[in-house]
């Protein structure tokens, strides 16, 4: 029995540590250390060079993901927008120059009430407008906004002004700005861009898809410095834009200078409202011309009335009255109820369901010729044509010589018109439809029909755009206008015949649009103008006409809506100034055989 120390209790004494020495570590194999290290650094690399590669190609968004989106910038880079030019090919209309945009980094501008009053008197914003802009904001996407326009278009002095300034969280890049070299040249038919270089009225805006081309964009890093320059080396991505191609219109620049400025100043010598004018080619459908009054300056459309910037040929609705009888006249002709030596006796007035209409040159019941009736515009004898004519036929030629929907011109929001189903005529339409009343048709439209019977009797479509010019200088011609035979050459060439005694027997209402050395065949009218189908305050004075009459060449239309007056008197005299400056600026030489002498009472 062992005997233990009671203080001791029952535990185990402890047992003394050995002494033995330890053992010394293997040593590793050095050619196995090497090739681990080996293996290591290699594995390093590898990782470093995926990263790169995944941060270079990933798109911008992605970066967030990995803490670096504070450190991205996407600038954009305009795409150069295709020019307008005049049939030349060489005259621009509207053009692009070369400037700069002006744009605030939210997050690194230091002080914002600083900076905008800075940048004010440069950029003529109120500061007020620019700290708006420059406040820190977020992206769709949750991360801080690192791009904000402040101005577009600056001039390229200007910018380095700015530059120079050195604030904090500004910059510049290359941009442009759209020149309008004539103002308000073809203003209406052209239109004009926002700031932003996108198209909203006219040409520019119908157009808009082909001209602005595709814009591009730099993603780069930056660093964290005040003016957050490009880190060298750091990330870099260019995606190129592409320019727009250009328009070449049918346009003629000089006729279109000239006709706007005698549309102008007649409409503003009658005190009219609205005026349009349109110059057609009678044998190829190009629309040579086309003016309105008012209008307003396409370089600086701002502050300019919704009014002012409509295109009068496209959007004029009109009840275009006597301008109308020729159409009633070619489908008698084409139809056989006459010919160009028809002849019958023509009362003063001839009642149609509850409404008269009267001649103002009275027959008093005798014989007429039908070149007497289209010389003193006579109600009375167009209506009994259309009697023996019939409503379905006459409402057949209306929609052959393209009323009663678009000409598809390539104006946007181009008027149909309306032309009055037989269904819906009610007695006095009988009367009123022959005679150019209860239809409704613009400017243009009516032009297009007289352009047919120059045209030995084909209508042509009218059409403004000539070709385009792409990017690479490729020429491609514009669409082929549509065309379908109305009259006959025989018929069409009568007819023309019948409208010259309009410009040549005595007392015949459009003495005043004869064109001295020119044979011209045409039409007096007076008609209303209808804004949402209702009947406007005054009267259209019209007048349509064609010349050289024996062999057309140009169809010219003028309308003005003034408080009182016919065509005759308002508009012919403009017709002959624009016709003679056509003739000549065109070098069409005169006529050789003077007109058929008319005798309207035979």
């Amino acid at each position: 029995m062992t005997n233990r120390d009671p203080r001791r209790g029952d535990r185990t004494p402890p047992r003394r540590p050995s002494r033995q020495r330890p053992r010394p570590p293997r040593l590793a194999d050095p050619g196995r250390r090497l090739r681990l290290g080996t293996a290591l650094t290699l594995a390093l690399f590898v990782a470093v060079g995926v990263r790169l590669v995944v941060l270079q190609t990933v798109d911008t968004p992605a970066y967030a993901d990995g803490g670096i989106a504070d450190r991205i910038t996407t600038v954009p880079l305009p795409a150069p927008r295709g020019a307008i030019y005049d049939r030349s090919g060489e005259a621009a209309l509207a053009h692009s120059v070369e400037a700069r945009y002006v744009y605030a980094d939210p997050t690194r501008v230091k002080d914002i009430a600083a900076t905008a009053r800075a940048l004010s008197p440069l950029l003529g914003i109120p500061a007020s407008e620019l700290a708006e802009k420059m406040k820190p904001r977020k992206r769709i996407n949750g991360v801080d906004s690192q791009f904000e326009y402040l101005a577009r278009g600056v001039d390229i002095d200007r910018a380095k002004e700015i530059t120079a300034l050195k604030l904090p969280g500004i910059g510049t890049h290359r941009d442009e700005r759209r020149e309008v070299p004539g103002g308000d040249l073809a203003a209406n038919l052209i239109g004009f861009t926002s700031p932003d270089m996108v198209g909203l009225e006219g040409l520019e805006a119908r157009f808009d898809d082909l001209l602005h081309g595709e814009d591009g964009q730099r993603v780069f890093e930056i660093g964290l410095g005040d003016l957050a320059a490009p880190i060298p080396g750091g990330i870099s991505r260019t995606t190129k834009a592409k320019p727009g191609s250009s328009l070449v219109l049918t346009i003629d620049r000089d006729l279109q200078y000239m006709v706007q400025r005698i549309l102008s100043e007649r409409t503003q010598q009658v005190q009219g409202s609205t005026g349009a004018v349109v110059v057609l080619d009678a044998r190829t459908g190009e629309v040579l011309a086309q003016a309105s009054h008012p209008t307003y300056n396409a370089a600086q459309p701002f502050p300019s009335e919704p009014t002012d910037r409509e295109d009068a040929a496209t959007s004029f609705i009109v009840d275009p009255g006597s301008v109308h009888k020729p159409i009633t006249f070619g489908a008698a002709l084409q139809e056989g109820v006459i010919t160009r030596d028809t002849s019958f006796p023509v009362a003063n007035a001839i009642r149609k369901g509850d409404t008269w209409f009267r001649d103002t040159h009275q027959a008093n019941g005798r014989r007429m010729s039908v070149a007497g009736m289209m010389a003193y515009s006579s109600n009375v004898g167009t209506i009994q044509i259309a009697d023996k004519l019939g409503p379905d036929r006459l409402l057949d030629y209306q929609r052959r010589f393209g009323l009663g929907k678009p000409t598809e011109v390539g104006m946007p929001g181009e008027a149909s018109g309306r032309l009055l189903p037989v269904q819906e005529w009610s007695g006095s339409s009988h009367g009123s439809v022959p005679i150019g009343h209860s239809v409704d048709a613009t400017p243009l439209q009516m032009a297009a029909a007289y352009a047919a019977i120059a045209n030995d009797g084909t209508y042509i479509q009218p059409h403004l755009v000539k070709e385009t010019i792409a990017p690479n200088g490729k020429r491609t011609p514009g669409p082929e206008p549509e065309t379908r035979q109305v009259l006959s050459p025989d018929n069409a060439a009568a007819l023309r015949t019948i409208m010259e005694a309009v410009t040549t027997v005595d007392d015949a209402t459009g003495l005043a649009a004869a064109v001295p050395g020119y044979r011209v065949a045409g039409k007096t009218g007076t008609g209303w103008r209808l804004v949402d189908g209702k009947k406007q305050p005054g009267e259209v004075a019209s007048f349509i006409g064609m010349a050289p009459a024996e062999n057309p060449r140009y169809v010219i239309a003028v309308f003005v809506h003034s408080p009182s007056g016919g065509g005759g008197q308002i508009s012919a005299p403009a017709f002959r100034d624009m016709m003679t400056f056509t003739l000549r600026h065109h070098r069409v030489p005169p006529s050789t055989e003077p007109a058929p002498t008319f005798t309207v009472f035979p």
